[in-house]
């Protein structure tokens, strides 16, 4: 008898639950996911041919591809440092991930929706697809190349192995801008600022190439071992160059031109030294820098005495100002526009006999010392490098 009440008992309360939750769950209003940055790329099954998704398996059979993805940025989106460092911020909204690991099979979780539309209430649920290693290895080679039980390829060969299908209009720079040009203000503190793609369209390479004609360089070689030589292109994804971990290597896109004036080899004395760099934005299609809003260029000049005591310093900044709090907004921005070109110019007043040393270093910024010590990144994650250094001697007499 004991028995039987007990389970009668159980039945009751789990009904009561049931209907409670229900109610509670009708009392919930959930928003669906409407912004492109919030939603990931839907779970995706492995193509036919293929025993998983990751890039490294893609590098069994097309190993220079995998080898150049992996000097990439893209190999690193996720494991990046400072992006981590963020991401552990209570102000991290849950989107952010959907650029730095692409598929839903990356993700823990499937977002589908947000309670009253708040970011940071977002309805999720567990992803069974989940796969651990995938995630680790960022924007990998499935990220663009598949869809739909099939490899997405510029010539949807028949001799694959996997099923392949052609469409250069999905692999076309409008691929790279999905994530290449988020712009949102998602709270009053928090905006998302990429805009290099609204640079390119307004600028002078808009329709004469984009981001594939700069960043994945074209060559002729076997795309597999065997197969033939055939048009390929490179996939570094070639950027800043400044790597993610200080053993890392990065390939550097260099899509600036310095011009540096020359100085005499002697001056009289009270004479002006003048010394001129000129840096012409002449290659990138889009600002220089751009991206992230934190990165800079320094164009410092450094003048010596033979003693090696400082006479004079000079530095000027390439980039943007940003204020956080209380409210996020642009203060300034000297970006370089294409084709535009600036003249910084150092001068010196010669007062005394003596010989005298210039240094001049063009560094390249990906966040400032303050940023990184907050963000506790520590002296294995890089912050810069230097992309052009001189050094002149003069005399005065």
């Amino acid at each position: 008898m004991n028995k039987k009440f007990l389970a009668l008992s159980i039945i009751v309360i789990s009904v009561l639950l049931l209907q409670f939750t229900h109610c509670q769950q009708a009392k919930v209003n959930v928003h669906p996911l409407t912004n492109s940055w919030e939603i990931a790329v839907p779970n995706q099954e492995i193509p036919e041919g293929l025993i998983s998704l990751s890039a490294k398996d893609c590098g069994t059979c097309h190993q220079d591809h995998y080898n150049e993805w992996k000097l990439s940025t893209h190999a690193h989106a996720w494991t990046d440092l400072q992006f981590q460092a963020e991401l552990k911020k209570e102000s991290s909204p849950f989107m952010c991930i959907n650029c730095h690991i692409p598929l839903q099979n990356q993700q823990e979780y499937i977002v589908e929706g947000l309670i009253d539309g708040d970011i940071y209430k977002p309805v999720k649920k567990k992803n069974h697809k989940f796969d651990f290693e995938l995630q680790q290895e960022g924007i990998n080679c499935a990220s663009c190349h598949v869809r739909d039980g099939a490899v997405i390829g510029p010539t949807g060969t028949t001799k694959a192995p996997h099923k392949t299908i052609k469409d250069t209009s999905f692999l076309s720079e409008k691929l790279c801008i999905s994530c290449h040009n988020a712009t949102a203000v998602i709270t009053p503190t928090l905006a998302c600022t990429f805009e290099t793609g609204d640079e390119w369209k307004s600028g002078p390479f808009f329709g004469k190439k984009n981001c594939i004609s700069c960043h994945m360089e074209p060559l002729n070689r076997e795309v597999v071992a065997g197969f033939g030589v055939r048009p390929s292109r490179l996939h570094y994804f070639a950027g800043s160059g400044i790597p993610k971990l200080s053993h890392l290597e990065s390939k550097q896109l260099h899509g600036l031109g310095f011009y540096p004036s020359k100085l005499q080899k002697s001056y009289s004395l009270h004479d002006s030294i003048n010394y001129t760099m000129k840096i012409v934005n002449e290659f990138a299609g889009h600002n220089v820098p751009t991206g992230d809003p934190e990165r800079f260029y320094n164009v410092t000049f450094v003048l010596r005495n033979d003693k090696d005591s400082i006479l004079s310093t000079q530095t000027e900044k390439i980039g943007e100002e940003w204020q956080w709090y209380p409210e996020a907004k642009k203060l300034s921005d000297n970006n370089l526009k294409p084709e535009e070109e600036r003249v910084f110019t150092f001068s010196y007043q010669a007062n005394k006999k003596e010989k005298l040393s210039l240094s001049v270093n063009i560094t390249k910024h990906r966040l400032s010392q303050a940023s990184a010590d907050y963000n506790k990144l520590g002296d294995n994650y890089p912050l810069f490098i230097t992309v052009f250094e001189e050094n002149c001697e003069v005399e005065i007499k």
